[in-house]
């Protein structure tokens, strides 16, 4: 067995400040166990007429800090599920909270922080055109569609799972979003609220001293409220 199935890893892993663990592929950084996982679903996806590939896969803390900053600071576009412009600065911090972490996870608290959780799509079916990760490219009617469809029913079957694919309160839908669930599943028990508080209170985060007192809630609602794997 893969030593990456590894029940307990270092908290340097989970939170994205160590990449000692990642191998490469097609430009990615993965997991181990999680690419090999990921070429068995590409070549399922094949079969099917779909040319898989990966649009994002690990992404480290400081990665996650500069994208959550620039959305907290008013630097990088916020918007809502329809894809319009928000105006944080006109927020109060609990609604401006709630509009970056619908659709960009606080550093530490990323899943891609684990090599484990990765976005697709199919490179046949977007052709020329640039690659948002929209609801709408997912839709039935967009580019992605038929493959979002294919991957709710197939991507179980090597061990992956969406866990945006409802809209749950927290994060939005993502159904281009794949978790390797034999490891992603006990590193989300592992990622605790106090393990971030001291990750974010050692960091450059914008906000610190209003989300610190928040964490425990904005856990429960953006990290651990996931769909279960099938």
């Amino acid at each position: 067995m893969s030593a990456s199935l590894n029940a307990c890893w270092p908290e340097a892993r989970l939170l994205g400040l160590a990449d000692d663990h990642l191998v490469e592929l097609d430009g990615h950084r993965l997991e181990p166990a999680t690419a090999d996982a990921f070429k068995a679903l590409r070549s399922d996806a094949a079969q099917a007429g779909f040319e898989l590939a990966i649009a994002s896969g690990f992404r480290d803390f400081e990665r996650q800090l500069s994208i959550f900053n620039g959305k907290w600071q008013g630097q990088r576009p916020v918007h809502d599920d329809r894809g319009l412009a928000l105006d944080v600065a006109a927020m109060d911090v609990d609604h401006r909270l709630a509009a970056i972490l619908r659709f960009s996870a606080l550093p530490g608290a990323s899943r891609h922080h684990w090599g484990t959780d990765l976005d697709l799509y199919c490179r046949r079916s977007q052709g020329q055109q640039p690659l948002a990760l929209s609801p709408r490219e997912y839709g039935p009617n967009g580019p992605q569609g038929q493959l979002a469809a294919w991957l709710v029913d197939n991507a179980g079957r090597h061990g992956f799972f969406l866990p945006y694919g409802q809209d749950r309160g927290g994060v939005a839908v993502e159904p281009w979003h794949l978790s390797y669930a034999p490891v992603s599943e006990p590193l989300l028990a592992q990622l605790t609220p106090k393990l971030l508080e001291k990750a974010l209170t050692d960091s450059e985060l914008a906000g610190k001293e209003q989300i610190l007192p928040r964490l425990s809630e904005l856990h429960r609602r953006y990290v651990a409220n996931i769909a279960e794997p099938s």
